[in-house]
């Protein structure tokens, strides 16, 4: 099904997102951190909701479609949709910033955040994306008959 295929690419991608957080948080390129945990659990997010064959708005926040669809997700995502969803505005929220900096400021990205913000940033988003990756790559016996997007 188109909708598992993409699903599934999305969940590659954030995971591939997410070790590049890692990886940027070890070379204590703090803003690179932070907006690959951005993108990694934004990515991740649509994927859960491509899964469930969900359109969403093309926009990197997308708490509200989360919102609209939790009832439809299993107990382990269900229970931490609110997280999920705080995380997602926060990291919009300081999406620019960690690309570009402050820039009316004059404040660089590579001096925007701490490196106790990038840390707990990758330590929060860390399980969310990992959550979310679960359900949009699990096998299900009703996954064959989910609709086509």
């Amino acid at each position: 099904m188109k909708t598992t295929r993409m699903a599934v690419d999305y969940a590659t991608t954030a995971a591939w997102l997410l070790r590049e957080a890692q990886n940027a948080l070890e070379a204590e390129n703090r803003a690179i951190c932070i907006r690959r945990s951005q993108e990694a659990l934004e990515l991740a997010t649509k994927g859960v909701l491509r899964r469930l064959a969900i359109e969403y708005p093309r926009e990197h926040d997308v708490s509200d479609a989360l919102a609209a669809a939790s009832d439809r997700l299993p107990g382990y995502l269900r229970e931490r949709t609110e997280e999920i969803m705080q995380a997602l505005i926060e990291l919009d929220r300081v999406r620019g910033p960690a690309f570009y900096g402050y820039e009316a400021e004059g404040i660089p990205a590579s001096e925007a955040f701490s490196k106790e913000y990038a840390e707990g940033t990758l330590r929060k988003v860390k399980p969310l994306v990992e959550l979310c990756i679960k359900f949009a790559t699990e096998k299900t016996e009703h996954s064959s008959k989910m609709a086509i997007c």
